[in-house]
């Protein structure tokens, strides 16, 4: 059910975007009759939109002539700030929440110049989110900068530094951008390492674009393959566990940065890498079902001592209560 606040605007962009409007189609637009449409016309007044009303059989209301709405002005960072807000909105998965947000959209769009109209397209169409937390601050430039060459199928020639401290360049095919654990992330093709490839964005240093074009492959999932790769990280051990339950409590009981979800016939296989076992040995512990280790043999006997260190400090701890036998 609509709100009659926002009856009143729906008139007010009406005759903004016609002009001059008979009362009964104007009724008719909104879903009123003719007596409560005029309160609304009233209400438009009393906040200082003039209003000019004509009786008879070509009369009907009007914005008085030379009147318009103050312009609404965005600087660039604004434009991104608002791009990334209505995508957060359409990203947290609310059914009501879609159609508020394209309408937004669509009335940002109307009064922005075609210079921020195209970057925010650019934010809606390259840009996915994953908001398991809260987005960190970033250099926003950095990620105009490829969303837009990644819209627009543009090479760029990309500075980057590694963990270790080392610089690179190379140009590189921006495929789309995501966040996903906390950071935010560009995948594409890397010339330098003839492949696909993902860069944190905290540590591109510059990027250029260039006089080139690419494709990109149809139908390609940024969040997907950042799963994948963030996962599948070589590490000290491979790890496969099955856990004795279904996909969505799997996913709901452990980070899904923890590894590779594959639902199987007895339950749901992890495939994971690890450098510490002990840790993992821990996540698992805490699980509501049950599981089984199918490799490594070494993550099995830490599982095996630590569960023989609990059974022994909750049995000395009886003995102790109950006093010696």
């Amino acid at each position: 059910m609509y709100h009659p606040t926002t009856r009143v605007l729906a008139v007010l962009e009406l005759l903004q975007a016609h002009g001059r409007l008979p009362g009964t189609e104007l009724a008719r637009r909104i879903g009123v009759d003719g007596r409560t449409l005029r309160r609304y016309i009233a209400r438009l007044e009393d906040i200082g939109v003039p209003i000019t009303a004509e009786r008879g059989r070509f009369g009907g209301y009007a914005l008085a002539a030379g009147f318009k709405l103050p312009p609404m002005m965005f600087t660039g960072e604004e434009a991104l700030a608002l791009s990334l807000g209505l995508l957060a909105a359409r990203s947290l998965g609310l059914d009501a929440a879609q159609p508020a947000v394209a309408s937004a959209q669509a009335k940002l769009e109307r009064v922005m110049p075609a210079p921020l109209k195209k970057r925010m397209r650019a934010i809606d169409e390259t840009v996915a989110l994953d908001l398991t937390r809260a987005p960190p601050a970033g250099d926003h430039a950095t990620l105009a900068a490829l969303s837009a060459a990644a819209q627009a199928r543009q090479r760029v020639h990309l500075h980057y530094r590694a963990a270790n401290g080392d610089d690179s360049a190379r140009d590189f095919d921006a495929y789309g951008l995501g966040y996903r654990g906390g950071r935010w992330y560009v995948v594409g093709h890397c010339h330098l390492r003839r492949g696909l490839r993902s860069f944190r964005l905290d540590r591109v240093r510059e990027v250029q674009p260039q006089p080139v074009s690419f494709g990109r492959p149809e139908g390609f999932d940024t969040l997907a393959h950042l799963a994948d790769s963030i996962a599948t990280l070589p590490r000290a051990h491979a790890i496969e566990v099955l856990l004795h339950t279904d996909l969505a409590t799997a996913r709901g009981a452990l980070f899904e940065g923890i590894g590779l979800f594959e639902p199987a016939r007895d339950g749901v296989l992890l495939h994971a890498q690890a450098d510490d076992l002990d840790w993992f040995a821990r996540e698992l512990m805490r699980l509501p079902f049950g599981f089984e280790v199918r490799q490594p043999a070494g993550l099995r006997s830490v599982l095996a001592t630590r569960a023989r260190r609990i059974l022994a400090a909750n049995v000395g701890g009886q003995a102790t209560a109950a006093g010696p036998v």
